[in-house]
């Protein structure tokens, strides 16, 4: 289905530029878990200019090695955005996606997973930050400003259908209408709920978990999470201290990070159930929808949910853990899957079968764009914040132009810039781009790395 833009929406791509950035965050610990122990948070940053001077940005989440491997990918697609028109692209924006992933010989390296999905993600990333700076909204605005038939246009429902189909998704929207004015006013006065995981690094030392909970308590915040799964004993300690710091009316979360097999899981989350945990996040492989739903099932007794999804590969993935009640708590990413268009159809695949959707956000950029997806969520979609939260990690916001900002009372604020909040300052740029940013040399002089 094409949608009619605007006349005023067609500009004229000239040119898509990529680079690596990276910020040296192993040394801190910062971003450490069970399976990742020395993360230098990263991203590949896609800039997509126009004749017309106005430009989008656009970024995919790494971990520092590698990204080089994805800005190859980005690299090898950028011949099918540059010399395009925006309202060729945003006119059948559906259209384009599956063009962009269904590249004949691209798509044998992936199909729509891996690195070239991340790929796609920073571009798809990039044009909504150009689509919404060309209509001067925010892009949480542009997603509940649009008409439903508008929307949904943008979605590919291959290999979605027997879940949701076109006309189910148009209907879950149009029924939510009436009160979406309110929703926006109320979350322009009181904001969306936010959890927070700077407490709980795996390298962090038991005085600067305690530390850090008190600083996040004064902030207002009440709900947190940690890492677990390199040791039971540990867990057990880390656990209680956090339970010390906090009290036990605030809510706390454990994430394993994919470390456990099924039965391990399972075994290891009962010795950690008297901690009234309201989840346990990727407690294995994170293809295995078989094992979550195992997992689940196992934990119900002790009212301990399961939460995944932040390396689940795309919407089918998606749609095979909604159908199956593998999890309670899906856990979109805005940078794993194929940007805003696949991410819409899993919030709308969510709403249908009810289940709760709570971004993960641990990572460069990820606080800045899921926030606008939550709150569309909240607007157009499931239009309640019950047992739903933002997760919130303290890391780079200072780097970008707009960044995630959150209230007193820990919730984030509603972005009011026109964009997806995903723009870096030049400085931020010449200083960590990878290798041969001024801080990355500085590091290099002085045997750093």
């Amino acid at each position: 289905m094409a949608l009619s833009t605007r006349s005023d929406e067609c500009y004229h791509i000239t040119t898509l530029e990529a680079k690596d950035i990276r910020w040296p965050t192993s040394l801190g610990a910062h971003g450490s878990d069970a399976m990742h122990t020395d993360p230098d948070y990263s991203c590949v940053y896609v800039t997509i200019n126009t004749e017309e001077g106005i430009y989008g940005n656009g970024l995919t989440f790494t971990l520092g090695r590698g990204t080089d491997i994805v800005l190859l990918a980005v690299n090898s697609m950028k011949r099918m955005v540059e010399q395009r028109t925006t309202e060729s692209i945003f006119q059948n924006f559906a259209l384009f996606w599956r063009e962009l992933t269904s590249e004949s010989q691209l798509r044998w390296i992936g199909p729509e997973k891996g690195v070239t999905h991340l790929a796609v993600a920073a571009i798809i990333n990039a044009l909504w930050d150009l689509w919404g700076k060309i209509r001067g909204l925010p892009v949480w605005k542009l997603l509940t400003e649009m008409e439903p038939e508008e929307l949904v246009s943008t979605i590919d429902f291959r290999y979605i259908t027997d879940a949701i189909t076109r006309e189910e998704a148009i209907n879950i929207l149009k029924e939510n209408r009436a009160g979406t004015r309110t929703r926006m006013n109320e979350l322009m006065k009181t904001g969306y709920p936010a959890y927070t995981t700077q407490v709980g690094w795996l390298g962090y030392s038991d005085d600067t978990i305690r530390a850090l909970c008190r600083k996040y308590l004064q902030a207002g915040f009440t709900a947190f999470k940690i890492k677990v799964g390199q040791n039971l004993e540990n867990d057990i300690k880390r656990c209680r201290l956090v339970r010390e710091e906090i009290g036990w009316n605030n809510t706390l979360m454990v994430d394993a990070n994919q470390i456990w097999d099924v039965n391990e899981a399972i075994e290891w989350m009962k010795n950690l159930k008297h901690f009234k945990l309201l989840w346990i996040e990727e407690p294995t492989s994170p293809d295995d929808i078989l094992g979550h739903k195992k997992i689940a099932d196992a934990l119900k007794p002790y009212s301990i949910g399961v939460a995944t999804g932040e390396m689940c590969c795309n919407r089918v993935m998606f749609k095979q853990f909604i159908q199956s009640q593998a999890f309670e708590f899906c856990q979109i990413d805005s940078a794993r899957i194929g940007g805003v268009n696949e991410i819409l159809a899993v919030y709308l695949m969510a709403k249908k079968f009810n289940v709760k959707v709570c971004p993960h956000a641990g990572g460069v950029g990820l606080c800045e764009m899921v926030q606008h997806l939550q709150l569309w969520d909240y607007t157009s979609v499931s239009c309640t914040m019950d047992k739903r939260m933002i997760e919130f990690v303290d890391q780079q916001h200072e780097q970008f132009v707009h960044p995630a900002r959150i209230y007193a009372n820990a919730c984030y604020i509603p972005p009011s810039a026109p964009g997806y909040s995903t723009e870096l300052k030049p400085e931020a740029v010449s200083m960590f781009e990878y290798p041969v940013g001024s801080e990355w040399q500085r590091m290099f002089a002085e045997g750093i790395f």
